[in-house]
């Protein structure tokens, strides 16, 4: 992917900043409009059926319609061809906000410390834009601590709205994609039953999020993603004091109702 340097013969390709299982992203520059943006590309493999192309830019599209301060802006969608050697692939792509910072995952894999308050802090800005995003239809789907931002200023941006649901719908079950069993520590229970998903997946996902930021990992950890996924269903949440003895005991009943297997018993 790194032979790319242009793309929809509007955007420069340059350094890559990131790289994750679906896709890699890279700084850019929009010629047109003559200002930098970060540009995921999404890997050739991911394309290869028509109708994934046609619901990942339903999906992408639907995603460039949020605006809020903490959800990173979607500018453009497109497709474009990727050539290596005598290979041929489409390569779909998207535009969006350029943000300064690190992802909540780089944060937790230095060793950080972060205090309760702050913790609570970030997933109130997370679950800012998980309000606002619902009253536009769009669910998120793959809340996790790699997609979410927090820029040198301080502030959250939650990032990839819609993604998720293309990739998952393009294969015929949702738990067999390797994009759900790679995230199955943020799993609803219900998203590891291949339910219908709502809102409030996207909350216990946050909840999820949370209990890493408060605890240093993530409430069920297994040796494989099949048997994490079967412990959102099946098993109780830890206590996160019990597990850090200096947080404050009012975040246990705040972490117990995120965390609750009926979606009807979580927060609304």
């Amino acid at each position: 992917m790194s032979d790319v340097r242009r793309l929809g013969d509007r955007y420069q390709v340059g350094e890559l900043i990131g790289r994750g299982g679906m896709a890699e992203v890279h700084e850019g520059r929009d010629l047109r409009l003559g200002r930098r943006v970060a540009i995921k590309i999404l890997k050739p493999e991911l394309a290869s059926d028509p109708a994934f192309l046609a619901r990942f830019r339903r999906e992408a599209q639907s995603a460039a319609s949020l605006n809020h301060p903490n959800i990173v802006a979607v500018y453009d969608t497109g497709e474009d061809e990727y050539r290596e050697g005598a290979a041929a692939a489409v390569v779909p792509f998207i535009v969006m906000e350029l943000v300064e910072g690190i992802t909540l995952k780089e944060l937790l894999n230095s060793g950080h410390p972060l205090v309760p308050e702050r913790s609570l802090e970030i997933t109130s800005g997370v679950l800012a834009a998980l309000d606002y995003s619902p009253q536009h239809g769009i669910i998120h789907r793959d809340i996790k601590p790699g997609n979410v931002m927090l820029t040198t200023t301080g502030a959250v941006k939650v990032m990839d709205f819609g993604i998720a649901r293309a990739v998952a719908d393009s294969s015929q079950t949702a738990t067999s994609t390797s994009t759900v069993l790679g995230t199955a520590a943020y799993l609803s229970p219900e998203q590891a039953q291949g339910r219908t998903v709502d809102a409030r997946s996207d909350l216990y996902s946050a909840g999820v999020v949370l209990f890493e930021l408060l605890t240093r990992k993530p409430p069920f950890v297994a040796d494989s993603p099949v048997a994490v996924a079967f412990a959102h269903v099946n098993e109780p949440p830890p206590a996160p004091s019990t597990l850090d003895p200096s947080l404050p005991p009012e975040v246990d009943p705040i972490l117990a109702r995120a965390l609750n297997k009926d979606p009807a018993l979580r927060y609304p």
